[in-house]
């Protein structure tokens, strides 16, 4: 009888360890977790959420890898917007991939004393992916802006 319990108990154990494992994400929770630390200016964590092979597309423009991305997206970026907010409007996650879609908003800083803060406002879509050591890491970027308006 003792050997059927534990039979039972071990099964159930490892039923519990597998379904936990393949369970999806909640992907609002790792693009609101992304977004706050943009308007944070935490530039380290933003970047600790990117894989290494992640991309990052803006027009025409790609840039790719961690290194690249972190450069000329990251720590180019932050310092000129602030108040950046997403509207989803789809998303998807299974248990080694998710996404969210929408648009965006966000003030756009003058860049001298006496312009007015600009409105920029677009489209994005972020890919995340299940790394090897189970962490989910952005591995896709893209954002397709519309022309930057004057602030009233």
């Amino acid at each position: 009888m003792k050997n059927i319990l534990y039979t039972l108990f071990a099964l159930f154990f490892l039923a519990s360890c597998a379904k936990s494992e393949g369970e999806s994400v909640d992907v609002r929770e790792l693009n609101q977790e992304f977004i706050s630390a943009w308007n944070a200016r935490d530039s380290d964590k933003v970047i600790s959420m990117m894989a290494e092979d992640v991309q990052f597309l803006q027009g025409e423009v790609i840039y790719r890898g961690k290194s690249e991305v972190s450069d000329k997206w990251v720590r180019e970026t932050m310092g000129t917007i602030a108040d950046l907010k997403t509207y989803p409007v789809s998303s998807g996650t299974d248990t080694q991939i998710a996404y969210e879609a929408g648009t965006f908003s966000v003030d756009v800083l003058p860049v001298s004393p006496g312009e007015p803060r600009g409105l920029g406002e677009g489209n994005f879509m972020l890919l995340w992916k299940k790394s090897s050591d189970g962490n989910w890491k952005l591995s896709y970027a893209q954002l397709e802006g519309h022309p930057v308006v004057a602030r009233n």
